[in-house]
């Protein structure tokens, strides 16, 4: 299982992190996504590929600006669901 960071730019409230993380935690091979508005970043664990989930966060209306992967993760995290109000 794999893990990755993403660096996510355009979250601004809590409905955008909602949106990040229903787009993304419906592509296939996703187990788990966790999103920090604060930190604008979001891990994600599974085996969906890095360019899966950027098409999903741009569809989404954002922008991933960085990845970092760590192999051989082996506690998925929960994902959510929710839509975005804002732009």
């Amino acid at each position: 299982m794999t893990a990755t960071t993403y660096q996510v730019q355009g979250m601004t409230c809590g409905h955008c992190v909602s949106s990040v993380k229903a787009a993304v935690g419906a592509l296939p091979g996703v187990i788990g996504v966790e999103v920090n508005l604060q930190a604008g970043s979001m891990t994600t664990t599974g085996t969906a590929t890095t360019q899966a989930v950027s098409q999903a966060v741009a569809d989404a209306g954002y922008a991933i600006v960085s990845a970092d992967q760590t192999v051989g993760v082996s506690l998925p995290m929960a994902s959510g669901t929710g839509g975005c109000c804002c732009s």
